[in-house]
């Protein structure tokens, strides 16, 4: 074990570092809450970035200079960091010093490499960002017609078209998150298919993809052409969906075993 406040060597049961006097406790709670600085070596806990008097100050600086939106984006971009106390290194990519987690066993349904890799970004911070920049536009330009500043009515265009593009671009990288994350739920569904024999339905889908019944269904649906996935209705009155490739498998390949 070690001291989450100065990396001291602990024995087991201690409940003091003999080094720097903090307060400890044994067990896997201590252990995930060390850190180690790459640049210095500090072992511990970081602090919150904008605890430090440095970054408040700069941040006071930047939002003046800027009519409050580079303080802002500022704050967005560093607000979840946290810096090592001995020499302010950001730590926001240095993960904790723990092992790996064991690998846990998936089912066929989930076993795809390519999902355990994350999805892209939803462009969040950059809407917000440009809808505040075409706020600040608005306020801006109206300022400049009634002063008949034609300073103010530039810079608030300038500001405009920034926001704007902020805006798209933010809008753009959602559409990317919610197209990747669609084509990962159509491969779960064929991984379920050839799991269930060819034939699935939206229960089905939904039950074991942990979607609810109409985004089951929307899934559903975006992949139906007609060809490789067709839309039936059983006897019973029950709409399921059917997967030709998948069905005619063994009579496509006649060298698999029956």
């Amino acid at each position: 074990m070690r001291c989450p406040t100065c990396g001291e060597s602990l024995e087991p049961g201690m409940t003091r570092c003999p080094t720097c006097g903090a307060s400890v406790s044994s067990g896997p709670a201590m252990v995930s809450s060390v850190r180690r600085c790459p640049r210095c070596g500090y072992q511990g806990d970081g602090i919150p970035y904008f605890k430090r008097a440095s970054h408040i100050a700069l941040l006071i600086g930047v939002s003046l200079f800027t009519y409050g939106i580079g303080g802002v984006a500022y704050w967005l971009f560093r607000r979840n960091r946290v810096v090592c106390p001995n020499c302010g290194l950001a730590w926001q990519y240095y993960p904790r010093t723990l092992p790996p987690p064991p690998a846990r066993e998936t089912s066929p349904v989930h076993a795809g490499s390519e999902d355990q890799e994350p999805l892209p970004r939803g462009g969040m911070v950059r809407r917000v960002f440009g809808v505040g920049l075409v706020l600040l536009a608005t306020l801006l330009v109206v300022l400049g017609i009634v002063e008949a500043e034609p300073g103010a009515i530039a810079t608030g265009s300038a500001f405009g078209a920034a926001g704007t593009g902020a805006f798209w671009w933010g809008l753009k990288a959602l559409n990317e998150r919610r197209k990747a994350l669609m084509q990962r739920m159509q491969r779960k569904i064929l991984r379920l298919a050839t799991h269930r024999g060819g034939t699935l339905t939206v229960t089905e889908v939904a039950s074991d993809l942990n979607l609810s019944l109409p985004a089951a269904e929307n899934v559903l649906t975006s992949m139906e052409d007609g060809f490789r996935v067709r839309s039936e209705i059983s006897k019973e009155g029950v709409l399921y969906y059917e997967f030709p490739e998948v069905l005619h498998r063994k009579e496509l390949e006649p060298g698999l075993p029956d």
